[in-house]
C-alpha cells in the first residue's frame, strides 16, 4: 500500500524511527505540507497520515484511492470528518498517548507560577544572587499549593492525571465534566463549569475543542475568577478569547496565566498574550516528551496494521 506521511517532523525530528511503518507500505515521509500542497502530495494514496496537516471535504472528494486517514494525534478536527464518512474512509486517532505528559507540563506550568523557578534561576544568572545584601531573596511572591483550590474542566484521562498530582500535592479538587456518574474519582467533587471558575485559585482547561465551547473562556467568565486566581490551558488554544485574556491579566483582574496552547500556531507576533502580564507560554510542548512520541509512535503504525488487517481500531467519527 502507497502510504504518505504529510507532516512527519513534528512527531519524529530525527530521534525516532519510521522502519514499523514502512514495513506496512510504500511510505513517503514529508517533513512539513503546505495547505496547498496537501492534495497534490496525496495523490494515489491508499493510507494518509497528518498530524496538523487539515485533510478538508475538498482534498477527501478528489482522492479516489483513499481508504484510511491516520491522525497522528488524539485531536481529529484537522480531518473532514463528514467526507471522509461519504466515501467510506476509515479514520482513527492515538488516544492517551500523552496524558502523563501533559498532566506534567500542565503542573509545570502551575508550579513556575507558583515558585517562578526559571525567573529566579535567570536573575540568578544575571548576577542577582551575589549582588544581594541577603542570603535569600526573591523576584516575586512565591505560593504553596497544598490548600489551594485547583478547577478542572474535563476529566478525561488527563484531567485525571492532573487531579492526582493535585491532590498528591494536598489541593482541594474541583470538576466540571460531562459524565460525573461514569469518571467519578476519589478525591475530587464535581460540580458546575461557573462554581470552578469562580471558587478555585487555579483553573486548568483539559476539554476538547467543538463548536459550543469555542472562545467560552470570555471577559464575563474571566470577570468571575478570583483576582489572584490563574488560568492554565495545555488543551486547545480556541477555548480562549485571547483578547480578553490578555486585558484581564494587564488589567490585574486575574492573578496569571500558564499556557502551552493559542488559537494560532505558530502565533501573530503581535497576538496580545505574548506580552501580557504574568502570563507564561510554551509552544505547545506538552505532547512532545520522548516517550510520549515513540507512544503515539507505536499507536500510528498499530492503527495502520489493524486497518490493513481488517480490523481499524481507534475509529473516530462513526
Amino acid at each position: 500500500m502507497k502510504i504518505i506521511v504529510l507532516d512527519g517532523y513534528a512527531l519524529n525530528p530525527g530521534d525516532l524511527s519510521w522502519e514499523a511503518l514502512k514495513a506496512l507500505g510504500t511510505v513517503t515521509v514529508y517533513d512539513r505540507t503546505p495547505p496547498d500542497l496537501v492534495q497534490e502530495r496525496a495523490v494515489g494514496a491508499q493510507i494518509l497520515l497528518t498530524n496538523k496537516s487539515v485533510i478538508s471535504g475538498d482534498a477527501i472528494r478528489h482522492l479516489p484511492d483513499l481508504r484510511y486517514i491516520g491522525v497522528m494525534a488524539t485531536g481529529y478536527n484537522v480531518v473532514d470528518i463528514s467526507a471522509a464518512g461519504e466515501k467510506s474512509i476509515v479514520v482513527s486517532n492515538v488516544p492517551a498517548y500523552s496524558s502523563a505528559s501533559v498532566a506534567q507540563l500542565t503542573f509545570a506550568l502551575i508550579l513556575e507560577l507558583a515558585q517562578a523557578v526559571g525567573a529566579h534561576a535567570n536573575d540568578v544568572r544575571n548576577g542577582g544572587w551575589p549582588a544581594s545584601k541577603d542570603f535569600s531573596y526573591w523576584v516575586q511572591p512565591l505560593h504553596e499549593l497544598s490548600g489551594k483550590t485547583l478547577g478542572i474542566i474535563g476529566l478525561g484521562q488527563i484531567g485525571q492525571a492532573v487531579a492526582r498530582i493535585a491532590l498528591a500535592f494536598g489541593m482541594r479538587v474541583i470538576a466540571s465534566h460531562k459524565h460525573p456518574e461514569r469518571d467519578k474519582m476519589e478525591g475530587v467533587q464535581f460540580t458546575d463549569q461557573a462554581t470552578c471558575f469562580r471558587e478555585a485559585d487555579i483553573v486548568s482547561l483539559h476539554c476538547p475543542l467543538n463548536d459550543d465551547n469555542r472562545e467560552f473562556v470570555n471577559a464575563a467568565l474571566l470577570a468571575t475568577m478570583k483576582s489572584t486566581a490563574w488560568l492554565i490551558n495545555t488543551s486547545r488554544g480556541p477555548l480562549i478569547r485571547e483578547v480578553d485574556l490578555a486585558a484581564a491579566l494587564n488589567d490585574g483582574r486575574i492573578g496569571g496565566a500558564g499556557l502551552d496552547v493559542l488559537s494560532a500556531e505558530p502565533p501573530a507576533a503581535d497576538n496580545p498574550l505574548l506580552s501580557a502580564r504574568n502570563c507564561i507560554i510554551t509552544p505547545h510542548i506538552a505532547w512532545a516528551s520522548v516517550e510520549a512520541r515513540s507512544r503515539l509512535m507505536d499507536g500510528v503504525v498499530a492503527n495502520v496494521k489493524a486497518f490493513q488487517e481488517g480490523r481499524p481500531r481507534n475509529v473516530v467519527g462513526k
